[in-house]
């Protein structure tokens, strides 16, 4: 995820980057200048900005209103009274410093997962793909833009998909899992695989699926999500 980060504190700067190199996967530039950080935002068009509120005589919420599309944006300030016009300008979440790393990281998973919601609209994963399995003593057809998640169960599997019943086959886990297009599926626990499109939010144990399911993740997995350590 491509991040800028724009504050006249470098101490807050610093704060951040150390929050992102604990988030495996964040490219973060930064700005004590916001208004050289700014026209940096329109030029590369970031996936996130993290945004100070008030920066000696200039206004991040003035700023905010020059962001292109496609860049979320997360407000960072030490003035809580300017959450509800932060959030009137369409940001994603509001940070108040200081703040921890377990309350970025929420900040961070909910600029995921609109990210996601944005692909998903433009382009729904896994039209048209599909698997057949074996039921019993037949095949059987399930789509893969259907599943919601897999989970192994005994001597079974069993397809939990969002518009049936489950499948349950007696394939392997393993079988299963190569059957599966890697970079849209992963294998988070012995017992679990889910679609990666489906992962609204992850911690270093628990993933939670759009809708609520939530999966544990084994410690065996967990770099596969890219999890801080």
């Amino acid at each position: 995820m491509k991040c800028v980060a724009i504050d006249d504190e470098p101490m807050a700067l610093e704060v951040i980057k150390n929050f992102c190199q604990r988030m495996e996967g964040m490219e973060l530039d930064t700005f004590t200048n916001p208004l050289v950080g700014i026209e940096h935002v329109k030029r590369i068009h970031p996936d996130l900005l993290f945004l100070d509120v008030k920066m000696g005589e200039v206004s991040g919420l003035n700023l905010a209103k020059e962001i292109p599309q496609g860049t979320f944006l997360v407000f960072t300030t030490a003035y809580a009274q300017y959450a509800v016009d932060g959030f009137d300008l369409n940001a994603v979440d509001f940070l108040h410093k200081p703040f921890s790393f377990s309350r970025f990281e929420k900040a961070v998973n909910k600029v995921q997962h609109a990210i996601r919601l944005v692909n998903y609209s433009a382009a729904p994963p896994l039209e048209g793909q599909e698997i057949t399995v074996k039921v019993e003593y037949k095949n059987v057809t399930v789509q893969l833009s259907s599943i919601l998640y897999i989970q192994a169960m005994d001597n079974y599997v069993k397809i939990y998909t969002v518009d049936s019943r489950p499948v349950i086959t007696q394939m392997s886990m393993k079988s299963l899992e190569a059957m599966l297009p890697e970079n849209e599926f992963v294998r988070v626990h012995k017992s679990y695989i889910v679609p990666r499109h489906r992962i609204e939010s992850y911690s270093r144990t628990q993933l939670t699926l759009t809708g609520g399911t939530e999966i544990p993740i084994g410690r065996a997995y967990s770099d596969k999500l890219g999890q801080p350590q």
